[in-house]
């Protein structure tokens, strides 16, 4: 009867929480992509369906369709082949320095796309400064190679090739290394065994993560804007930028169709990859404790040199090119001991009022969203493990809708939700809805290591807390917040790392004195301050790496899976 009354008090308790948890988070989840659908399909504004089919039949629509599948195509199979090679050697083998050489693959997906574009353009082209420093710069008037459809396709490649690794190497840890052994036994060796048993065993895993990537890349705004806009090649997030910077809010139902595209063609993408993962699933029976790890003998040294050459090459040389760059009086400049200066540093981090408020800004939306999510995530993620039902399952569901869909998407379908509010109010413009925006996006991203956190609990400390008498909070402060507040913090800095450079949302959302880091990095290399924009983005790199470390040296702590790059 004990036993009873303790489990009776706690449903109760959780009853009463979840609707004044769950309903928010519905609404910041699903309330503006429902408004999006209202506006692209004309509800209650006298449109029709041909006003869609208008939109989506245009040349401009079609070409930009066109040119965003071939480069998220093609980046997509860069991505495979850097992310699956990692995959495969860093899994499977006895190479040295793993952490180190997945930290590093790590750090090209967490710096923000558009210091991706604007740290290769330093690489090449006739006005790089590295290369003018080093006697290797082309003519003057030489184009530049990277704005093109397969720059664009290959930085895209560089940047999303994490994802692809992280899905392929949790894959493959689950395949038992008896399954090798008795290939071997049966005779087969070398590229037999990895072609009949490793590779397709790893094809549900590779699938999964080549959806991932192809719809990231989709969304991704900052790469096909640095490089795609001068050289006058639209995808779909460029073309909404573009026109809804050029017409303002009286384009909103043509770019709600724009986005809705989008939507659907990264909704597809997923399926298909679902698809392949069940048509390609293999059930494993009775794993070994031991996972599979071969012996790369006498080669070690040689893969070892060739995994670190292309780090050198992919990370290390195009952050050494934008340091350069910053260090010059003005763009095309060699870097010499006579011509390096910190005056840009100087000018754009302590004399500039708009890179000091987007400094500021990034900050106060990062944290703010940070420490909300925090709040949020810990009593939902209780509620989602203690009380399940279908109403949880189904809110589990909804909050990886605002961060799979492309944040071009999520934007749009922010601004439709919030430029019109009751009393005439509008938030259009606004800090807040920035700060909404990011709430919605990054949600998942705070729920998933506390979920994992709580999921390790065993409920019956809070039954012994409730038995004497302890309320939901006091149950919450004391017990359940202590020992996932590891988890919580990691996730608070994952967040808070996604969110301080972010550009594809805030793009659409800033207005003057609304400047975010991501923006002002965009705009100074559009108007031609490169040296400043490399010196920003710069500092915005040592400051992600420093984070990044911070993560790195506390995950010996954080239960498993808080860190995406750790094993």
């Amino acid at each position: 009867m004990t036993t009873i009354a303790r489990n009776t008090h706690i449903s109760r308790s959780g009853d009463r929480l979840m609707p004044w948890l769950l309903l928010p988070v519905v609404l910041i989840a699903l309330g503006p992509v429902l408004r999006l659908l209202a506006e692209a399909f004309g509800f209650g504004s006298g449109l029709t369906l041909d006003h869609a089919a208008a939109v989506l039949t245009r040349p401009s629509t079609l070409t930009a369709l066109q040119h965003s599948l071939i480069t998220a195509g093609a980046g997509t199979l860069i991505s495979i082949v850097i992310g699956a090679s990692f995959a495969f050697v860093v899994a499977l083998t006895d190479i040295r320095a793993k952490s180190a050489l997945v930290f590093c693959l790590m750090i090209p997906m967490m710096i923000p796309p558009q210091i991706t574009a604007l740290a290769w353009m330093q690489v090449t082209g006739p006005s790089s400064v590295l290369l003018k420093t080093l006697g290797l710069a082309p003519p003057l008037g030489s184009p530049q190679p990277l704005h093109s459809a397969w720059g664009i396709a290959v930085l895209l490649g560089i940047q999303h090739a994490a994802i692809v690794f992280l899905t392929l190497r949790a894959g493959l840890r689950m395949i038992p290394g008896d399954l090798v052994e008795a290939a071997r036994i049966s005779g087969a060796r070398g590229a037999r065994v990895w072609a009949q048993i490793v590779l397709p065993l790893s094809l549900p895993s590779l699938a999964a993560g080549a959806a991932m990537t192809f719809v990231t890349a989709l969304g991704n705004f900052g790469i096909p804007a640095m490089l795609g806009i001068p050289a006058r090649y639209s995808t779909l997030p460029t073309l909404i930028y573009q026109r809804l910077a050029g017409m303002g809010q009286a384009v909103l139902p043509e770019v709600a169709v724009l986005a809705l595209l989008i939507g659907t063609v990264a909704v597809l993408g997923v399926l298909a990859g679902r698809l392949m993962l069940r048509r390609r699933a293999y059930g494993l029976v009775g794993l070994s404790s031991q996972p599979l790890s071969l012996s790369l003998g006498g080669a070690r040294p040689v893969v070892e040199a060739l995994l670190w050459a292309f780090i050198a090459l992919v990370l290390v040389l195009p952050l050494l090119a934008l340091l350069a760059t910053s260090l010059i009086p003005a763009y095309g400049v060699p870097l010499t001991l006579e011509t390096a200066t910190l005056k840009a540093w100087a000018e754009v981090l302590l004399n500039q009022p708009v890179t000091r408020r987007a400094y500021a800004n990034s900050l106060l939306l990062a944290g703010s969203a940070a420490l909300i999510l925090m709040a949020v995530a810990i009593p939902l993620a209780w509620i989602m493990s203690r009380r399940p039902s279908r109403l949880t399952r189904t809110v589990d569901v909804l909050v990886d809708l605002p961060y799979a869909l492309p944040g071009v998407v999520l934007a749009i379908a922010c601004i439709l939700a919030f430029v019109r509010l009751p009393f005439g109010i509008t938030l259009y413009g606004t800090l807040t809805i920035i700060l909404l925006a990011y709430l919605s996006r990054f949600l998942v991203v705070m729920l998933r290591p506390v979920q994992a956190a709580i999921g390790q609990l065993d409920p019956a400390m809070e039954e012994a807390a409730a038995s004497a008498g302890a309320h939901l909070g006091r149950r919450l402060r004391t017990i359940v917040l202590p020992l996932a507040a590891p988890a919580a913090g990691a996730g608070a800095i994952l967040v808070f790392l996604t969110a301080v450079n972010e550009l594809t949302v805030s793009a659409l959302l800033w207005a003057g004195g609304t400047e975010t880091l991501g923006v002002v990095i965009f705009n100074l290399e559009d108007s031609g301050d490169t040296v400043m924009a490399s010196a920003l983005a710069a500092s915005i790199v040592g400051l992600v790496i420093l984070l990044m470390g911070i993560v790195q040296l506390a995950a010996a702590r954080l239960p498993k899976g808080a860190v995406p790059w750790q094993g």
